[in-house]
């Protein structure tokens, strides 16, 4: 028996769940925020952002939204790009003492992030480490209930407006983690385009680039089939690995990143771009909310997490900082070779949605596909003028070991993938990853 080309295995999972986000997307609906805090019943709110943004119009756009609507607001903007367990900290610190009874982000992956586990460490006080992911935390399950969240990105890629999931730099062990759970998933995302509109490149590149890996993780991660069936329906994981719905979205937010993507990183005036740069994320963020991703994002903890001296234009210059997007980004085509061979068709289907002109493949080896679908995401890399591979963010030969240690902890995206993972395995994978040209 199949479901959807999916081969059912005895003893293994049979079915699959879906969790879609609520939302609304278009021109504008940035300021319904207050109507739709008001329909959730809430009377005081916290508006999380960040420094920079607080000054900029989405946020103006929505304190003026949410006043209009008669919901008392207080803003916190100290969020910190690329969080950090101590930002987490203090950002729960204001959350406990402002007895709010709703919350709205209002920014990138950062800010819904920060947000997300404000509120629940205000709702459910616990040591930072009680929530987060096993083996890094103790990945213990979210006691109840969270109070509404509102959440408005204001990039086109992130996607955690559309997900159960929190990350931050851990300082102290150097390495990103984060918190996964289907009740951090924001009430309702309010997805507002014209918000993208003042983005530097790098940040359209850098958040475009995390867009294209949701797509193409989701897409090849290891089918929902090949776990184990669960004791009971409620101990199916959130990343649950591909299947039927999650593909829906993988495959169109790839069409549309291999459409979009260079035009909007190159043109800020290019309003149909960068809306559709936005719906992509969009696409991606509720597929891999209900598939996961695999190894380029958990490498990437490991490359934000170990940053020495890397600085991205666009972004705050005080401190190093890899962003998200470019430290996935610099895995991917090494991964994309390696992963190949398990489903070369559709491998190939994901290059040729991102562009790649495959015609004349039929029937290719799988070595050759994963190098078509590995090429067409470096000549995206070269376009957008990221840094070249894990080297090109101050990476050598001699860092590998620290890389793999660093990304080997992060289990719910290792076990995702659709090849075992053990040491050397994921240190070839970062050695195939210092440079691409």
């Amino acid at each position: 028996m199949s479901c959807c080309h999916y081969a059912l295995v005895p003893g293994n999972e049979s079915a699959f769940s879906v969790d879609p986000a609520t939302i609304a997307f278009g021109p504008g609906v940035l300021g319904e925020a207050g109507e739709h805090l008001k329909a959730l019943s809430c009377k005081r709110v916290a508006l999380f952002t960040d420094a920079t943004l607080a000054g900029l119009e989405p946020v103006a756009v929505a304190l003026k939204a949410i006043r209009a609507a008669g919901v008392d607001v207080e803003v916190y903007s100290e969020v910190h790009v690329e969080p950090t367990d101590a930002s987490f900290r203090k950002a729960t610190e204001f959350a406990k003492g402002g007895r709010f009874d709703g919350y709205v982000s209002v920014g990138g992956g950062s800010v819904i992030d920060t947000c997300k586990a404000a509120l629940l460490y205000a709702t459910y006080p616990a040591e930072l480490r009680a929530y987060v992911n096993a083996p890094v935390g103790d990945g213990k399950p979210v006691p109840g209930a969270l109070p509404p969240h509102v959440a408005c990105p204001t990039t086109c890629g992130t996607g955690s407006e559309c997900t159960g999931i929190a990350v931050f730099d851990d300082l102290a062990l150097k390495v990103k983690t984060g918190i996964a759970s289907r009740r951090l998933r924001p009430a309702l995302a309010l997805i507002d385009p014209t918000c993208t509109r003042t983005l530097p490149s790098q940040v359209v590149a850098a958040s475009g680039f995390d867009v294209l890996c949701h797509a193409l993780e989701s897409y090849t991660a290891r089918p929902y089939t090949a776990r184990p069936r669960p004791d009971k329906p409620a101990l199916r994981p959130m990343s649950q690995g591909r299947n039927p719905w999650s593909d829906v979205g993988s495959l169109e937010a790839l069409r549309l990143a291999g459409k979009y993507f260079v035009r909007a990183v190159h043109d800020a005036n290019d309003s149909e771009a960068r809306e559709g740069l936005s719906w992509a994320a969009t696409l991606a963020g509720i597929a891999f909310g209900n598939a996961g991703v695999h190894l380029p994002h958990a490498m990437s903890y490991a490359v934000a997490g170990l940053v020495r001296e890397y600085r991205c234009p666009g972004y705050p210059q005080h401190e190093p900082m890899v962003p998200h997007g470019i430290s996935v980004i610099v895995n991917a085509p090494s991964v994309f070779r390696a992963t190949a061979p398990t489903s070369p068709e559709r491998h190939l289907q994901a290059a040729a949605a991102l562009g790649a002109d495959v015609k004349d493949v039929s029937g290719a080896s799988a070595g050759f596909v994963g190098a078509i679908v590995s090429q067409v995401v470096v000549d995206l890399m070269r376009a957008a003028g990221v840094p070249n591979g894990v080297g090109g963010v101050g990476y050598t030969e001699g860092d590998l070991e620290a890389l793999t240690r660093g990304a080997i902890v992060q289990k719910r995206l290792v076990d995702n993938a659709p090849i075992p993972v053990d040491d050397a395995v994921m240190q070839a994978l970062f050695r195939g990853a210092l440079s691409y040209w």
